[in-house]
Protein backbone atom coordinates (compact mmCIF):
# COMPACT_ATOMS: atom_id res chain seq x y z
CA UNK A 1 0.00 0.00 0.00
CA UNK A 2 1.10 3.55 -0.49
CA UNK A 3 0.60 6.86 1.18
CA UNK A 4 1.59 10.22 -0.21
CA UNK A 5 2.39 13.43 1.58
CA UNK A 6 2.29 16.01 -1.15
CA UNK A 7 4.55 19.01 -0.70
CA UNK A 8 3.53 22.61 -0.62
CA UNK A 9 3.81 24.77 -3.74
CA UNK A 10 7.43 26.00 -4.12
CA UNK A 11 8.01 29.60 -3.03
CA UNK A 12 7.42 32.25 -5.69
CA UNK A 13 10.45 34.47 -6.34
CA UNK A 14 9.24 35.98 -9.62
CA UNK A 15 9.36 39.56 -8.31
CA UNK A 16 12.84 39.11 -6.84
CA UNK A 17 14.15 37.66 -10.10
CA UNK A 18 12.58 40.43 -12.19
CA UNK A 19 14.09 43.19 -10.04
CA UNK A 20 17.48 41.48 -9.81
CA UNK A 21 17.71 40.90 -13.56
CA UNK A 22 16.64 44.48 -14.34
CA UNK A 23 19.27 45.96 -12.03
CA UNK A 24 22.06 43.73 -13.31
CA UNK A 25 21.33 44.17 -17.02
CA UNK A 26 21.53 47.95 -16.55
CA UNK A 27 24.78 47.63 -14.63
CA UNK A 28 26.38 45.26 -17.16
CA UNK A 29 25.86 47.80 -19.94
CA UNK A 30 27.30 50.65 -17.88
CA UNK A 31 30.22 48.62 -16.54
CA UNK A 32 31.24 47.24 -19.94
CA UNK A 33 31.08 50.71 -21.51
CA UNK A 34 33.22 52.36 -18.86
CA UNK A 35 35.56 49.35 -18.75
CA UNK A 36 36.35 49.80 -22.44
CA UNK A 37 36.69 53.58 -22.12
CA UNK A 38 38.95 53.24 -19.06
CA UNK A 39 40.93 50.35 -20.56
CA UNK A 40 40.28 48.23 -17.46
CA UNK A 41 40.29 44.46 -17.83
CA UNK A 42 39.04 44.20 -14.25
CA UNK A 43 35.89 46.13 -15.16
CA UNK A 44 35.38 44.32 -18.48
CA UNK A 45 35.98 40.97 -16.78
CA UNK A 46 33.53 41.82 -14.02
CA UNK A 47 30.98 42.97 -16.61
CA UNK A 48 31.38 39.65 -18.42
CA UNK A 49 30.88 37.78 -15.20
CA UNK A 50 27.85 39.89 -14.34
CA UNK A 51 26.43 39.05 -17.77
CA UNK A 52 26.76 35.33 -16.99
CA UNK A 53 24.99 36.08 -13.72
CA UNK A 54 22.12 37.68 -15.63
CA UNK A 55 21.90 34.51 -17.71
CA UNK A 56 22.10 32.48 -14.52
CA UNK A 57 19.30 34.50 -12.95
CA UNK A 58 17.19 34.03 -16.08
CA UNK A 59 17.81 30.30 -16.01
CA UNK A 60 17.11 30.05 -12.28
CA UNK A 61 13.93 32.08 -12.76
CA UNK A 62 12.78 29.83 -15.57
CA UNK A 63 13.48 26.72 -13.50
CA UNK A 64 11.65 28.25 -10.55
CA UNK A 65 8.57 28.76 -12.70
CA UNK A 66 8.80 25.32 -14.31
CA UNK A 67 9.06 23.66 -10.90
CA UNK A 68 5.61 25.01 -10.07
CA UNK A 69 3.95 23.44 -13.12
CA UNK A 70 1.40 20.70 -12.55
CA UNK A 71 2.22 17.05 -13.40
CA UNK A 72 1.18 15.69 -16.80
CA UNK A 73 0.74 12.21 -18.25
CA UNK A 74 4.28 12.40 -19.62
CA UNK A 75 5.93 14.22 -16.69
CA UNK A 76 4.26 12.64 -13.70
CA UNK A 77 6.36 14.65 -11.22
CA UNK A 78 5.85 17.85 -13.19
CA UNK A 79 9.07 19.67 -14.11
CA UNK A 80 10.47 19.96 -10.60
CA UNK A 81 13.90 18.62 -11.60
CA UNK A 82 14.44 21.62 -13.88
CA UNK A 83 15.71 23.53 -10.84
CA UNK A 84 18.47 20.92 -10.42
CA UNK A 85 19.43 21.16 -14.10
CA UNK A 86 19.51 24.97 -13.88
CA UNK A 87 21.88 24.87 -10.90
CA UNK A 88 24.17 22.41 -12.69
CA UNK A 89 24.24 24.35 -15.96
CA UNK A 90 24.87 27.62 -14.10
CA UNK A 91 27.90 26.11 -12.38
CA UNK A 92 29.32 24.87 -15.69
CA UNK A 93 28.79 28.26 -17.37
CA UNK A 94 30.60 29.97 -14.53
CA UNK A 95 33.59 27.65 -14.88
CA UNK A 96 33.83 28.50 -18.59
CA UNK A 97 33.58 32.22 -17.85
CA UNK A 98 36.32 32.27 -15.22
CA UNK A 99 38.60 30.27 -17.53
CA UNK A 100 38.30 32.99 -20.16
CA UNK A 101 38.92 35.73 -17.58
CA UNK A 102 42.02 33.98 -16.24
CA UNK A 103 43.44 33.54 -19.74
CA UNK A 104 43.07 37.23 -20.56
CA UNK A 105 44.49 38.29 -17.18
CA UNK A 106 47.64 36.24 -17.75
CA UNK A 107 48.05 37.88 -21.16
CA UNK A 108 47.73 41.33 -19.55
CA UNK A 109 50.57 40.55 -17.14
CA UNK A 110 52.88 40.36 -20.15
CA UNK A 111 51.45 43.49 -21.75
CA UNK A 112 50.11 45.86 -19.03
CA UNK A 113 47.85 48.63 -20.32
CA UNK A 114 47.19 52.10 -18.89
CA UNK A 115 43.99 52.25 -16.81
CA UNK A 116 41.82 55.08 -15.51
CA UNK A 117 41.83 54.10 -11.84
CA UNK A 118 39.28 56.73 -10.79
CA UNK A 119 36.70 55.55 -13.31
CA UNK A 120 37.28 51.95 -12.25
CA UNK A 121 36.62 52.85 -8.61
CA UNK A 122 33.38 54.74 -9.27
CA UNK A 123 31.84 52.13 -11.59
CA UNK A 124 32.83 49.24 -9.34
CA UNK A 125 31.41 51.03 -6.29
CA UNK A 126 28.04 51.19 -8.03
CA UNK A 127 28.41 47.44 -8.60
CA UNK A 128 28.88 46.84 -4.89
CA UNK A 129 25.51 48.47 -4.18
CA UNK A 130 23.61 46.77 -7.01
CA UNK A 131 25.00 43.28 -6.37
CA UNK A 132 24.48 43.52 -2.62
CA UNK A 133 20.89 44.71 -3.14
CA UNK A 134 20.22 41.82 -5.53
CA UNK A 135 21.71 39.30 -3.11
CA UNK A 136 19.38 40.54 -0.38
CA UNK A 137 16.40 39.66 -2.58
CA UNK A 138 17.32 35.98 -2.26
CA UNK A 139 18.68 35.87 1.28
CA UNK A 140 15.49 34.37 2.72
CA UNK A 141 15.33 31.35 0.41
CA UNK A 142 19.02 30.43 0.29
CA UNK A 143 18.82 27.88 3.11
CA UNK A 144 16.01 25.78 1.63
CA UNK A 145 16.53 25.96 -2.14
CA UNK A 146 19.81 25.26 -3.97
CA UNK A 147 18.48 27.10 -7.02
CA UNK A 148 17.87 30.24 -4.95
CA UNK A 149 21.11 29.68 -3.06
CA UNK A 150 22.97 29.73 -6.37
CA UNK A 151 21.43 33.10 -7.24
CA UNK A 152 22.26 34.45 -3.78
CA UNK A 153 25.88 33.24 -3.86
CA UNK A 154 26.46 34.70 -7.32
CA UNK A 155 25.24 38.10 -6.26
CA UNK A 156 26.99 38.08 -2.88
CA UNK A 157 30.26 37.06 -4.52
CA UNK A 158 29.84 39.80 -7.12
CA UNK A 159 29.43 42.38 -4.38
CA UNK A 160 32.72 41.21 -2.88
CA UNK A 161 34.41 41.14 -6.29
CA UNK A 162 33.25 44.67 -7.11
CA UNK A 163 34.63 45.80 -3.76
CA UNK A 164 37.95 44.23 -4.78
CA UNK A 165 37.90 46.20 -8.03
CA UNK A 166 37.38 49.41 -6.03
CA UNK A 167 40.47 48.57 -4.02
CA UNK A 168 42.42 47.83 -7.23
CA UNK A 169 41.44 51.19 -8.72
CA UNK A 170 42.59 52.99 -5.59
CA UNK A 171 45.89 51.07 -5.59
CA UNK A 172 46.53 51.97 -9.23
CA UNK A 173 45.92 55.66 -8.51
CA UNK A 174 48.33 55.57 -5.58
CA UNK A 175 51.10 53.51 -7.16
CA UNK A 176 50.75 53.73 -10.94
CA UNK A 177 51.30 49.96 -11.13
CA UNK A 178 48.97 48.77 -13.87
CA UNK A 179 49.68 45.08 -13.30
CA UNK A 180 47.40 45.42 -10.26
CA UNK A 181 44.46 45.25 -12.69
CA UNK A 182 45.14 41.73 -14.08
CA UNK A 183 46.10 40.61 -10.58
CA UNK A 184 42.68 41.73 -9.38
CA UNK A 185 41.14 39.78 -12.26
CA UNK A 186 42.85 36.61 -11.04
CA UNK A 187 41.59 37.25 -7.53
CA UNK A 188 38.10 37.62 -9.02
CA UNK A 189 38.57 34.24 -10.72
CA UNK A 190 39.66 32.62 -7.45
CA UNK A 191 36.66 34.01 -5.54
CA UNK A 192 34.19 32.87 -8.19
CA UNK A 193 35.84 29.45 -8.48
CA UNK A 194 35.40 28.71 -4.78
CA UNK A 195 31.68 29.42 -4.83
CA UNK A 196 31.20 27.70 -8.18
CA UNK A 197 32.84 24.49 -7.01
CA UNK A 198 30.39 24.16 -4.13
CA UNK A 199 27.44 24.82 -6.44
CA UNK A 200 28.74 22.33 -9.03
CA UNK A 201 29.31 19.63 -6.41
CA UNK A 202 25.89 19.97 -4.80
CA UNK A 203 24.07 20.24 -8.13
CA UNK A 204 25.83 17.18 -9.53
CA UNK A 205 24.90 15.17 -6.45
CA UNK A 206 21.25 16.12 -6.77
CA UNK A 207 21.29 15.38 -10.51
CA UNK A 208 22.61 11.90 -9.69
CA UNK A 209 19.77 11.39 -7.18
CA UNK A 210 22.05 11.36 -4.15
CA UNK A 211 20.39 11.69 -0.75
CA UNK A 212 19.94 15.47 -0.31
CA UNK A 213 22.19 17.29 2.20
CA UNK A 214 20.74 17.40 5.68
CA UNK A 215 19.05 14.00 5.46
CA UNK A 216 20.72 11.05 7.17
CA UNK A 217 19.59 7.90 5.31
CA UNK A 218 20.69 5.66 8.19
CA UNK A 219 18.52 7.57 10.67
CA UNK A 220 15.56 7.37 8.30
CA UNK A 221 16.03 3.59 8.04
CA UNK A 222 16.39 3.30 11.83
CA UNK A 223 13.14 5.20 12.32
CA UNK A 224 11.26 2.95 9.88
CA UNK A 225 12.77 -0.23 11.36
CA UNK A 226 11.70 0.77 14.88
CA UNK A 227 8.04 1.25 13.94
CA UNK A 228 5.59 -1.11 15.71
CA UNK A 229 5.38 -4.56 14.07
CA UNK A 230 8.02 -3.75 11.44
CA UNK A 231 10.65 -6.51 11.33
CA UNK A 232 12.72 -5.27 8.37
CA UNK A 233 13.11 -2.43 5.86
CA UNK A 234 14.31 -2.85 2.29
CA UNK A 235 14.29 -1.09 -1.09
CA UNK A 236 14.69 2.25 0.68
CA UNK A 237 15.37 5.12 -1.70
CA UNK A 238 15.64 8.82 -0.92
CA UNK A 239 16.19 11.27 -3.76
CA UNK A 240 15.57 14.92 -4.72
CA UNK A 241 12.64 15.72 -7.00
CA UNK A 242 13.86 19.33 -7.15
CA UNK A 243 16.18 21.65 -5.25
CA UNK A 244 13.50 21.98 -2.56
CA UNK A 245 11.55 18.69 -2.53
CA UNK A 246 12.58 15.18 -1.53
CA UNK A 247 10.92 11.84 -2.26
CA UNK A 248 11.14 8.46 -0.51
CA UNK A 249 10.07 4.91 -1.30
CA UNK A 250 10.43 1.98 1.09
CA UNK A 251 9.20 -1.57 1.64
CA UNK A 252 8.29 -2.46 5.23
CA UNK A 253 8.02 -6.10 6.26
CA UNK A 254 5.09 -6.46 8.68
CA UNK A 255 4.05 -10.13 9.28
CA UNK A 256 0.68 -9.05 10.68
CA UNK A 257 -0.06 -6.91 7.66
CA UNK A 258 -0.83 -3.22 7.26
CA UNK A 259 -2.06 -1.43 10.39
CA UNK A 260 -4.30 0.85 8.36
CA UNK A 261 -4.27 4.23 6.67
CA UNK A 262 -3.78 6.09 9.95
CA UNK A 263 -0.48 4.28 10.47
CA UNK A 264 0.73 5.27 6.99
CA UNK A 265 -0.37 8.88 7.42
CA UNK A 266 1.48 9.15 10.75
CA UNK A 267 4.65 7.65 9.29
CA UNK A 268 4.64 10.05 6.34
CA UNK A 269 3.90 13.02 8.59
CA UNK A 270 6.88 12.15 10.79
CA UNK A 271 9.13 11.75 7.75
CA UNK A 272 8.03 15.20 6.62
CA UNK A 273 8.35 16.92 9.99
CA UNK A 274 11.55 15.23 11.13
CA UNK A 275 13.46 14.67 7.88
CA UNK A 276 11.86 17.20 5.47
CA UNK A 277 10.78 14.43 3.08
CA UNK A 278 7.67 15.65 1.27
CA UNK A 279 6.61 12.78 -0.98
CA UNK A 280 6.54 9.31 0.60
CA UNK A 281 5.50 5.99 -0.93
CA UNK A 282 5.48 3.02 1.45
CA UNK A 283 4.76 -0.58 0.55
CA UNK A 284 3.73 -3.06 3.27
CA UNK A 285 4.72 -6.72 2.85
CA UNK A 286 3.98 -9.64 5.14
CA UNK A 287 6.91 -11.70 3.84
CA UNK A 288 9.96 -9.87 2.52
CA UNK A 289 11.41 -13.11 1.14
CA UNK A 290 8.74 -13.00 -1.55
CA UNK A 291 9.94 -9.55 -2.72
CA UNK A 292 12.49 -9.54 -5.54
CA UNK A 293 13.80 -6.19 -4.26
CA UNK A 294 14.54 -7.41 -0.74
CA UNK A 295 18.33 -7.95 -1.14
CA UNK A 296 20.36 -4.83 -0.34
CA UNK A 297 22.18 -4.94 -3.69
CA UNK A 298 18.90 -4.82 -5.62
CA UNK A 299 17.66 -1.48 -6.95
Amino acid sequence: MTNHNHSDVPANYDKAFAIGIGLNVSYVVVEALFGVLAGSLALVADAGHNLTDVLSLLMAWGASRLSRMQPTERYTYGLRSSSILASLINAILLLIAIGAIAWEAIRRFKQPEEIAGGTVMVVAAVGVVINAATALLFVKGRESDLNIKGAFLHMAADAGVSLGVVVAGFAILQTGLYWIDPLTSLVIVAVIAVGTWGLLRDSARLALHAVPPGIDANKVKEYLAELPEVVSVHDLHIWPMSTTETALTAHLEMPNGNRGDKFLHEVCKHLHDQFKIEHCTIQIEQNANACSLAPEEKV
